[in-house]
């Protein structure tokens, strides 16, 4: 019976979260997020590279959507998308931190990688992470197309970004939540295109 207790007190609290993101999801400017597929599949039509880079769960999800893009989009017969992420190469990460600043882990492998015309895809759930607005304050020097992820009230990464989609919420595991939607979502929509180009 104690099972039992535990177990329906943890389906109201589970029931409870879902229902409070479904209304953050709710509130979503899905046009931005549609914006920005546009943004990486013209990206990808240029034959341009695509850069990711976040913080923590940001970092996690850098690398799982260029891991979506990277291996999802292969079609046979088509060129792929060439996207990193710069959460993944951890002992030049550690190297730029020792050696430099944390604050410059992806600014200065953007000045290394990057070439005018790029694009940069932020994820910042605070906006405000001061290694990701270096990192776009970077690419804007270097010319490269900025796309932003981010919560609260947009932070400082918002003035930086191209394309900004703010998840309306305060909780950070809703707005990381609703950045992982987003991603699935420029995934699916990015496969879908290619497949119907092979189609045509």
């Amino acid at each position: 019976m104690k099972n039992a207790s535990s177990a329906a007190g943890s389906g109201v609290a589970a029931k409870e979260y879902f229902a409070s993101l479904q209304d953050v999801l709710a509130h979503l400017d899905f046009s931005v997020i549609d914006q920005m597929t546009d943004a990486v599949w013209e990206n990808y039509k240029r034959d341009r590279a695509l850069y990711i880079f976040g913080n923590g769960g940001s970092a996690a999800l850098a690398s799982h959507f260029a891991c979506d893009i990277g291996k999802g989009t292969v079609a046979a017969g088509r060129k792929r998308l060439r996207t990193v992420a710069l959460t993944d190469n951890v002992p030049l990460i550690t190297a730029l931190a020792n050696d430099l600043a944390y604050a410059d882990i992806f600014s200065e492998q953007l000045v290394g990688l990057a070439e005018k015309g790029d694009t940069v895809l932020a994820i910042s759930g605070s906006g405000n992470s001061p290694n990701v607005v270096r990192g776009l304050e970077e690419a804007r020097k270097l010319g490269l197309r900025t796309l932003v992820l981010t919560g609260f009230a947009g932070g400082r990464v918002q003035s930086l970004a191209n394309l900004c989609l703010i998840v309306p919420s305060d909780n950070m595991q809703h707005i990381e939540d609703a950045h992982l939607c987003a991603t699935h979502a420029i995934f699916r929509a990015i496969r879908h295109r290619l497949t119907q180009a092979d189609a045509e």
